[in-house]
């Protein structure tokens, strides 16, 4: 039977889109205490189905997929340029499809606005009319209101009107950071995106036989089970070894490896290859937040996914990528060097490079040495700077990395930086190779 905390979040789940959420209302609704109600909705947002929204209130939401990850809503848009809403407020949920900065006559403006678009525009009503009748939610940068005309057609067509006190320039960035920051996302792929789900594998009970265990391994194919007692709570793990030696009515609490690791859906698949490696398992249970069996997560599948990611074109920047494009790569005899400019961005409020920086530098410069050894993927594990010393803005600056040893799982790499010929930075790092 289901808790009332599960009881609550598959109510949320069937409520219509658009639908506001009360934690007083749920609480009367399903007669469960506030407190109770509170962190259901909590755990919904987390989810990604409810969204809180400034002076309008908690809004029941489309859950986005992994394919539209980096398309925003009208009340996630709220959020991000600290707006509120002036009028219609039912149309919150919708998604924009793209955003059209209202820098130009109206004739020209509506040339690109269609369903779906978000108008960004200052105190101009008669643009804010013709945007919302062409389909369109508006900004209003500047902090200024709209006519109550306008607020009431936003009502009818359930198009929202929000308004931000940040100008035009600033409210495009901060939107064009967040759908940015949202396509990094999609590319990193986690562990729910290919996990085995129940559906699709066996899982053992306690007061199973080894007989089952035979049985599930030719029917399956596999010989690795997770344990869960009868309220799917994983206890334990079940291998080829475990069965060595004991008879086919011995029950599987008595061979099970007890307390094992586990993960959630929302970890990172590189995250979980670490993990694997490190502790030496070849399934991972995956849980979720009230720590019950969802799926799992073996050695290949991971490998696989590690593979697919590489035939993948990228799409998103991260920092690393932003700080590495400054540097060129350059042969020295044997040994790769990268070469490059301290810019602006790159130094702190005193004008030389700032020690993340460099030390990301120094990683990847370490990280890309080991990828031409072996084919995988690097999780640094250690990293030990013996010294910096401060280098200035418009500088150049040389990395060399130099490879110290190298095995099947781990390398070390000794990376030295020197700016003029003089040594200015050096560190040893020791990084994890997962191989794909």
């Amino acid at each position: 039977m289901p808790t009332k905390h599960e009881q609550i979040l598959q109510y949320i789940d069937h409520l219509p889109i658009g639908t506001k959420i009360s934690v007083r209302q749920i609480a009367k609704d399903l007669d469960v205490s506030e407190g109770t109600a509170y962190r259901a909705i909590k755990e919904a947002e987390v989810q990604g189905y409810v969204s809180t929204i400034e002076r309008v209130g908690t809004v029941r939401i489309e859950k986005k997929q992994k394919e539209n990850i980096e398309r925003l809503t009208f009340a996630e848009v709220v959020n991000i340029v600290d707006g509120h809403v002036l009028g219609g407020r039912e149309g919150l949920h919708k998604t924009l499809s793209k955003f059209v900065i209202g820098a130009m006559k109206l004739e020209a403006m509506m040339r690109y606005i269609d369903a779906g678009s978000l108008l960004i525009v200052g105190n101009r009503d008669q643009a804010h009319k013709l945007s919302l009748q062409h389909g369109a939610a508006v900004l209003i940068t500047g902090g200024f209101d709209t006519s109550d005309e306008v607020k009431q057609l936003a009502d009818k067509l359930a198009l929202p009107i929000i308004s931000s006190s940040y100008d035009t320039f600033t409210v495009a960035s901060m939107i064009n950071r967040a759908i940015y920051d949202r396509l990094i996302k999609k590319e990193i792929m986690m562990v729910e995106d290919i996990l085995k789900p129940l559906s699709e594998t066996a899982v053992l009970h306690p007061s199973d036989t080894v007989a089952t265990w035979h049985e599930y391994t030719n029917r399956y194919g596999e010989t690795r089970f997770a344990v869960a007692d009868d309220q799917m709570r994983v206890v334990g793990i079940v291998t080829s070894k475990d069965i060595i030696g004991h008879g086919p009515q011995v029950t599987i609490d008595k061979v099970m490896s007890r307390n094992p690791i586990v993960t959630s859906s929302r970890v990172s698949v590189a995250s979980s290859a670490h993990l694997m490696v490190w502790e030496g398992i070849e399934l991972l249970p995956v849980v979720d937040h009230h720590k019950k069996l969802v799926g799992v997560l073996s050695r290949q599948d991971v490998i696989k996914a590690l593979q697919y990611i590489q035939k993948q074109p990228q799409t998103g920047e991260t920092f690393p990528n932003l700080i590495m494009s400054n540097f060129r790569e350059m042969k020295e005899g044997e040994q790769t060097v990268y070469i490059g400019e301290v810019t602006p961005q790159m130094t702190n409020h005193l004008g030389t490079i700032a020690s993340g920086i460099i030390t990301t530098v120094m990683v990847e410069a370490a990280c890309n040495v080991l990828r031409e050894h072996r084919r995988g993927d690097m999780v640094p594990e250690n990293v030990t700077v013996y010294f910096l010393k401060p280098v200035q803005m418009e500088s150049e600056i040389v990395v060399r990395p130099k490879l110290l040893d190298i095995s099947r799982r781990f390398g070390k790499v000794e990376v030295a930086v020197y700016h003029e010929e003089q040594l200015v930075g050096q560190a040893m790092i020791t990084a994890q190779i997962i191989e794909r």
